[in-house]
């Protein structure tokens, strides 16, 4: 029997988005104000969620839970997945210390801590994301700045908001690629667009980044390496994404602020060197978060001892043969062939083809599917995995050895691997049950401030399902739709869903789960949130005050291309 979504069960959308807010409120005030641990806050904002699906919203029992199940499911698989096999490869460089080794040769670039978190967080965090997105950045990012002597808080929050501007070109364009299948619009176009706008942040963030670090004074010290950063990847950010389309946009713009980087350190040093690595205004957190994650005050490594270029390579190698293997594991024709090899498909009997979206937030009414792609072949965190032991055998160890290890990974990770299920069986029953629906027609009755608010749409797309593809695949109908009803040009505001959600990534609970997991810090997910909260919504607003000048002020309106308006398309 197929279940309509009712959007606005009290005939009052105020109300209705009220009550569909609540499930999301309390997973944060539980993280952020109550300090519960995260798999417990995700649970009662899990319980809330079923409450209010099943007796305000009028969805099936049965329906409910089956769509918590399949999002707990895809929780595990592909995205624990990563985090289990990320944080696999990095106990294997600690356990035969090439770790040091590796953190010594990022520190002999500069000893400065600004500019080891303008090359790692944004430059090199950007190419992972690039290539396989999903968590693999923030993971690889944060194990590399705790290494380097980070504390657990900075490590999380400065390599969070590091991975934003990236985002919507991220795992070859995928982000884009969904959003042009889910609105009809043309690819290339939304492409283009996209690269109209986050160029301006990808200038922005680096300059962001070091002063919730170091402060304005310490911002100003590096700001010749930062513009040289930010703008070795805002501009090829633009030029592949308008002449070339979205598949390379990242990993292109991520080898050039690399390159560019390095290089500019070769002629130039800052005059103060700042070697803390604590993060302004957070001190007691600060401490707790060493406590926590068993990190000392001395932690830093020593960057003063030197090791010879094949010890160097050797460190390296285990990062190098993953670079490989993500990137390989990126190209869609390697994942096709992979999943032609193998792929089990489960479909969630009960939930499958049985739940219809309506307008007006499709155009017409839509079946949902509800099929568990088990293409365990093809998935980015099995790439992980088979670099890990590929590099194991490399740094020698045994094959009992590395099966010792896993099972001790698994265990390290454990309570985390739960939290992201849940987080994800929170999101899929929004998702399901049409509460994500209610929030975004609220934003849709915004009028003429719907560029501000449609940004924000994208932003609490992100917010909710962790990922920006899905942001654009749960609102981009709706964000055409209405934006055609607007007078507005569908193009700029299908962008805008997307631009704006990158903003959203940092806030995320499985991103914030996968940052607390890689840094080791054990319930550190409600004071990463706290940190980087304020950060992200003061971004996207940003980025929605540049979309509404797009919409309606020249020159910025020059930006926007021109596009014949046809009928939405029928999903």
């Amino acid at each position: 029997m197929i279940w309509d979504q009712n959007y606005d069960p009290f005939g009052s959308l105020p109300i209705s988005f009220i009550l569909a807010a609540i499930p999301v409120v309390v997973m944060l005030v539980g993280l952020g104000v109550f300090h519960l641990r995260a798999h417990i806050a995700a649970g009662c904002g899990l319980i809330a969620a079923l409450a209010i699906s099943i007796l305000a919203f009028g969805m099936p029992a049965e329906k409910a839970a089956l769509a918590a199940g399949f999002g707990a499911a895809y929780g595990l698989m592909p995205i624990g997945w990563i985090v289990l096999n990320i944080i696999f490869l990095h106990r294997l460089t600690v356990e035969n210390g090439s770790s040091v080794v590796l953190q010594n040769s990022i520190a002999s670039v500069s000893d400065d801590r600004r500019l080891q978190l303008l090359l790692i967080a944004f430059s090199f965090g950007a190419f992972f994301e690039g290539a396989a997105g999903f968590g693999t950045p923030v993971a690889v990012t944060a194990a590399l700045l705790i290494g380097l002597g980070f504390s657990p808080l900075a490590a999380s929050g400065l390599s969070l908001i590091a991975n934003t501007a990236p985002v919507a070109f991220g795992a070859l364009g995928t982000p884009v690629i969904a959003l042009s299948a889910v609105t009809g619009l043309d690819l290339l176009e939304l492409s283009a667009m996209i690269g109209r706008q986050l160029p301006f942040f990808s200038l922005l963030v680096p300059f962001w980044l070091i002063w919730a670090f170091a402060g304005w004074r310490g911002m100003m010290e590096i700001w010749p390496a930062i513009l040289v950063c930010g703008v070795s990847f805002a501009v090829p950010q633009y030029l592949v994404s308008n002449f070339h389309g979205p598949w390379l946009v990242d990993i292109v713009a991520a080898i050039c602020s690399m390159v560019a980087l390095v290089l500019f350190l070769r002629v130039w040093k800052p005059k103060r060197i700042w070697t803390s690595t604590a993060l302004l205004g957070h001190a007691k957190a600060e401490e707790d978060a060493r406590v926590a994650a068993g990190i000392g005050p001395e932690a830093a490594i020593d960057t003063t001892k030197s090791y010879d270029r094949p010890a160097v390579l050797r460190a390296w190698m285990p990062w190098a043969v993953l670079t490989v293997f993500v990137f390989l594991w990126g190209i869609p024709s390697v994942k096709a062939a992979l999943d032609g090899m193998h792929i089990v498909k489960v479909p969630f009997e009960g939930l499958h083809n049985t739940i219809q979206k309506v307008p007006p937030v499709v155009a017409a009414p839509v079946i949902e599917p509800a099929i568990f792609n088990l293409n365990y072949l093809s998935m980015t965190g099995t790439g992980i995995l088979l670099a890990a032991i590929v590099g194991g055998f490399a740094m020698g160890f045994s094959p009992a050895r590395l099966v010792g290890i896993y099972f001790q990974t698994i265990w390290r990770v454990r309570f985390s691997l739960l939290t992201i299920a849940i987080m994800l069986a929170l999101g899929y029953l929004t998702r399901y049950s049409g509460l994500d629906a209610t929030m975004g027609l609220a934003f849709a009755h915004t009028g003429v401030f719907y560029p501000l608010f449609g940004t924000m749409l994208g932003w609490l797309g992100v917010a909710l399902t962790g990922s920006d593809t899905a942001s654009n695949v749960l609102f981009g109908g709706l964000q055409r739709i209405t934006a055609e009803q607007l007078g507005l040009n569908p193009v700029l505001m299908a962008s805008a869903n997307s631009s704006g959600g990158v903003m959203g990534k940092m806030i995320d609970a499985q991103s914030i789960v996968v940052a607390s997991t890689a840094t080791g810090w054990k319930n550190g997910e409600g004071p990463i949130l706290r940190y980087v909260f304020m950060h992200s919504i003061v971004l996207a607003v940003l980025v929605g005050l540049l979309v509404t000048l797009q919409a309606y002020v020249p020159p910025f309106t020059a930006l926007v291309p021109d596009v014949i308006i046809e009928a939405a398309p029928a999903h």
